[in-house]
């Protein structure tokens, strides 16, 4: 069996075989009709924990709020130190807080260096509840946050690898949002500052602005979890490719770096993916 899709396949099995762990995989390419078909599904319908890929959802259903009116995205807020949340992001690191900052600088940080604050501040503008709302209107059975006793906070909940292709897809065919909602969501997650350990890592910075890309992980009772979800685009601004993969049950605890096995095996899958694109529809 040969051709770019199974050259996919190939890669895919080997380093899912390296790396260990249970994956969780939905990869589909763009067909001769302009849209996707898959070539690869590894237990597609699982429902998993997102981690921090669940953060695209967060952001999807707070720009689906601003297209409804009465938010923007230069509606400001204010950025008090009882909202700040360590580990990944930026706000952590100011040590003084207060500032005023607009929907736009808070999903940017969210989506570009996966802010934790960021997700908060989402939860100030759009509840929990409306968001579970907004995601089952926009056709997710599986895809929700979990709420908490606080309205406005909750816990980044659960997705499966087709519906996160499935966000993806839409929203790089301008179809999931309105068209310059989508536009802005996409370039941050293209952004050359964003995250290059897993898919993008062995890559040109021209080859890397043409993925966008959401990088996941965290652990739970199986053990580590790495998870990578994004879209491959052409030389002329289509999309080409969409990935989702959600590996679990995996070792090396506290390794978040590009050595991790599974990280390390997102960076070889992700170069055979773009070395196997299929051509532009005509």
């Amino acid at each position: 069996m040969s051709g770019p899709a199974a050259r996919i396949r190939r890669v895919y099995r080997l380093q899912k075989a390296a790396a260990g762990g249970v994956w969780h995989t939905h990869i589909a390419a763009v067909g001769p009709d302009g849209g996707p078909r898959p070539i690869l599904e590894d237990d597609a319908d699982h429902v998993t924990q997102g981690y921090s890929v669940q953060k695209l959802a967060v952001a999807v259903a707070v720009m689906h709020r601003i297209d409804r009116g009465g938010l923007t995205l230069g509606t400001r807020l204010d950025l008090p130190a009882g909202l700040i949340l360590g580990g990944s992001g930026s706000y952590h690191l100011h040590r003084v807080w207060g500032d005023e900052i607009t929907v736009a600088n808070f999903l940017t940080a969210m989506l570009l260096v996966s802010d934790n604050t960021a997700v908060r501040m989402c939860g100030r503008v759009v509840p929990a509840a409306e968001m579970n709302e907004i995601l089952a209107a926009l056709g997710f059975a599986h895809t929700r946050v979990e709420p908490v006793a606080d309205p406005s906070r909750f816990l980044l909940g659960t997705t499966t690898p087709r519906e996160t292709h499935d966000l993806l897809w839409r929203l790089a065919s301008r179809t999931l949002l309105a068209p310059d909602s989508c536009d802005f969501l996409l370039s941050i997650l293209r952004g050359h500052n964003g995250y290059h350990d897993g898919v993008r890592r062995v890559m040109s910075s021209r080859e890397r602005g043409r993925i966008a890309t959401k990088h996941g992980a965290d652990f739970n009772r199986l053990g580590e979890s790495r998870h990578e979800a994004g879209v491959m685009f052409g030389e002329n601004g289509g999309p080409l490719l969409t990935y989702a993969m959600f590996a679990e049950g995996l070792g090396e605890p506290d390794n978040y770096g590009a050595t991790h096995p599974a990280v390390r095996a997102h960076s070889r899958i992700g170069r055979a993916m773009l070395d196997n694109l299929p051509e532009t529809p005509k």
